[in-house]
């Protein structure tokens, strides 16, 4: 490998995993200027979001931002099936990184092994394992949601296994950790796991690991209470039908390693003293908020009772079976002194919703959060989606996105073990 790190970003979005490893350097938009975490230059990156050509504002976005030849644009699943045929070319990279969904990634058995995995159609999680079986990069850093080391319902577990499974066929040692932004200073709670992979020749002391690996120097934690073992099935196959079957609980923590099939988890606690962002440190002056980002005085109403706590009875409108709705009360407007809440893909519009954001101006008036504040509770530079799209599809990538300072915290660890 040379002493650069080539990176290949799939399910691109608009940019967040290249954000926060290769920096941002243009004489074009100097605001935009971002420190690289290391020698880590992407070279290859893909984004597709299903539908029409009216669907693909994350790609026009990642173009305005990298280059006109900085994303393919197109079904990463057709893209694979083109490189194996010998259509196109995809550069030999170092590391493979990329935000995947939260899937039913139950598996068929094959006649052997040796021929391969199949999984269900459209789940992303297999075209991450083709590109790593056909590109062999020494590293991965993916991300999802923490409901991924418990899913499915029916099965606590299962689903992570069945990666775990995969990764270690493929001869990679695994490190997961589920990080909240907040707990390391940054602007927005955000939970989600990131899972860093490493295909190395060198035996992992899985326990040690917890608290000196990569995620743990990245994400320093506290004095770990209890690590517990977990078995796996070799065969991704055994996994989808026999992992976690009778298990109210997952046997998955929030944080560990894995390594030719043993794994180690604990639950951890985040180890931090620096400073803490907030959601009003990023909150744009009074004059840039366009009118329609107030709330309607006949509108507050609508607001306060989506936020509230609710105990009503209500009636399926296809069953007709009635029950009891509850749910609790939630803050309105939002706290300017503390994190905020995790934005979502819906945070777009000015229909009231109990999800979205509201904060309280100076002068006492109500209104949503404008993009370039979810521009910056995700850690990207203000304006950065200001590309020619909507607000609503503004709101939405941020929602996809991630909070671009944890993998550039990875990517310093790993460029630190690496210059060692």
């Amino acid at each position: 490998m040379s002493s650069t790190i080539r990176i290949a970003e799939l399910f691109a979005g608009v940019g967040g995993f290249r954000l926060g490893l290769d920096g941002y350097h243009s004489a074009e938009h100097p605001e935009f200027d971002m420190p690289s975490a290391g020698p880590f230059h992407t070279i290859w990156a893909n984004q597709w979001e299903p539908g029409t050509d009216a669907k693909q504002f994350a790609a026009r976005c990642y173009k305005v931002r990298f280059g006109e030849d900085s994303v393919v644009n197109q079904d990463i699943h057709a893209v694979l099936d083109q490189y194996e045929a010998g259509d196109i070319d995809i550069p030999d990279v170092d590391m493979v990184v990329g935000g995947f969904p939260c899937q039913d990634y139950s598996v068929a058995r094959t006649l052997s092994q040796a021929s391969g995995i199949e999984g269900k159609k459209g789940v992303l999680w297999w075209d991450i394992y083709r590109f790593l079986k056909l590109k062999e990069p020494r590293f991965g850093i993916f991300e999802n949601v923490d409901r991924l080391l418990k899913s499915p319902a029916s099965q606590r577990g299962r689903d992570f296994a069945i990666i775990l499974s995969c990764l270690a066929s493929l001869g990679y040692a695994v490190e997961w950790r589920v990080i909240n932004s907040a707990e390391y200073g940054f602007p927005q709670r955000r939970k989600r796991v990131y899972i860093y992979v490493e295909k190395t020749d060198d035996t992992w002391n899985l326990v040690r690991r917890l608290s000196d690996g990569v995620m743990a120097e990245a994400f320093p934690i506290k004095a770990i209470k209890a690590i517990h073992d977990v078995s796996i099935y070799a065969d991704p196959a055994d996994n989808s039908e026999l992992f976690g079957v009778g298990c109210k609980t997952s046997p998955f923590l929030t944080a560990g390693a894995m390594q030719g099939y043993e794994v180690v988890t604990a639950d951890v606690e985040a180890d931090y003293d620096g400073p803490f962002a907030t959601l009003g440190d990023i909150v744009v002056s009074e004059e840039d908020v366009p009118a329609e980002y107030f709330v309607a005085a006949d509108k507050v109403g609508d607001w306060q009772y989506l936020k509230g706590a609710k105990r009503e009875p209500r009636k399926n409108k296809r069953t007709g079976y009635e029950y009891m709705y509850s749910e609790g009360a939630m803050a309105f407007p939002d706290s300017l002194e503390k994190p905020s809440r995790t934005i979502l893909t819906g945070e777009g519009g000015v229909s009231p919703s109990r999800f979205k954001h509201v904060i309280e101006t100076k002068d006492g008036r109500l209104r949503r959060l404008v993009p370039d504040e979810l521009d910056q509770l995700q850690c990207f530079p203000k304006g950065w989606t200001n590309t020619g799209m909507t607000d609503g599809q503004r709101a939405f990538c941020m929602g996809n996105a991630l909070v671009t300072g944890i993998p550039h915290r990875i990517g310093r660890a790993i460029a630190h073990r690496l210059s060692a």
